[in-house]
């Protein structure tokens, strides 16, 4: 089996450079759910490098697994439970009691998923170099 990881890395810098363009476009909800992909797909990018496959779409389940084969820094296992939250209701309008999630997700939160995608990101691309 070829070794995507690349690939896959990849995926994850456009995911968060559509995050900063949908933040920038004042759609937020998809800005944050945009960052949780980029940085799903980067953790993922880490296992098949590995030679494994991380399964699921939880960012923290995903590190907490990593973490039995590569240190991972607990400020990103913080930052990963943050974007762990914009997983469906970002996307859903059953999230909420009434409105769409336009309606609730604000700049702040943007801004805050895309800086916690990029310091994943970021470590993740640490660890394909090594």
């Amino acid at each position: 089996m070829p070794d995507r990881s690349k690939d896959c890395l990849a995926q994850a810098k456009r995911d968060l450079n559509h995050a900063v363009h949908a933040c920038k476009d004042n759609d937020f909800e998809w800005s944050c759910f945009s960052a949780q992909q980029g940085a799903e797909k980067a953790v993922k990018a880490v296992f098949l490098s590995l030679h494994g496959e991380g399964w699921g779409h939880s960012v923290y389940a995903l590190l907490k697994a990593l973490n039995e084969k590569v240190k991972v820094p607990q400020k990103l296992l913080e930052a990963a439970k943050i974007l762990d939250k914009h997983y469906i209701p970002t996307r859903y309008p059953n999230g909420f009691e009434r409105g769409i999630p336009a309606d609730y997700y604000t700049k702040r939160e943007a801004q805050e998923a895309i800086k916690n995608a990029r310091e994943i990101i970021k470590f993740c691309q640490s660890c394909l170099r090594r």
